[in-house]
């Protein structure tokens, strides 16, 4: 609002739209919708109302759907190959091959939260851990531990 406000205070004292938008740090288009509606409205017209935002790309039931898939399988039984951990990126190839929607990385991870979800990224490996244990953990121990959830 302090914003709005000060692009018109700006106006009255005549400055130039481009002006305005040096000095406010936006474009010249966004300082001129601010002055017309202004125009049109007075100061009442500027008050900031709660935005919508962009209508998600997935419905509900696609939603619902995603979240029981991640929490019911591993994207190895998917068909990503090696992969026994959800990631964003892989998420995000999910839904495109599932739903036909192209997602980026921080729009899958703020889908995850509307859903209800939370990623975690590994912070370490252990190097001097036995490889047939890590191997049976990965292949045979996760997944079965995974279904269960």
């Amino acid at each position: 609002m302090y914003e709005r406000y000060q692009t018109i205070r700006l106006h009255l004292l005549g400055n130039t739209t481009s002006q305005i938008a040096l000095i406010l740090g936006r474009t010249s288009k966004t300082i001129k919708a601010y002055i017309d509606t202004y125009n049109k409205l007075g100061l009442n017209g500027l008050i900031m109302k709660q935005s919508t935002g962009k209508p998600t790309r997935l419905s509900k039931d696609q939603q619902t759907q995603l979240k029981q898939t991640i929490i019911d399988h591993v994207p190895h039984e998917l068909g990503f190959t090696g992969k026994f951990n959800w990631t964003l990126e892989i998420i995000a190839s999910y839904i495109r091959r599932e739903f036909g929607h192209t997602y980026s990385i921080r729009g899958v991870s703020k889908l995850m939260h509307r859903i209800g979800m939370s990623y975690t990224k590994p912070t370490y490996t252990l190097a001097a851990a036995d490889e047939e244990k890590q191997r049976e953990f990965v292949e045979e121990t996760f997944p079965r531990l995974k279904k269960l959830r």
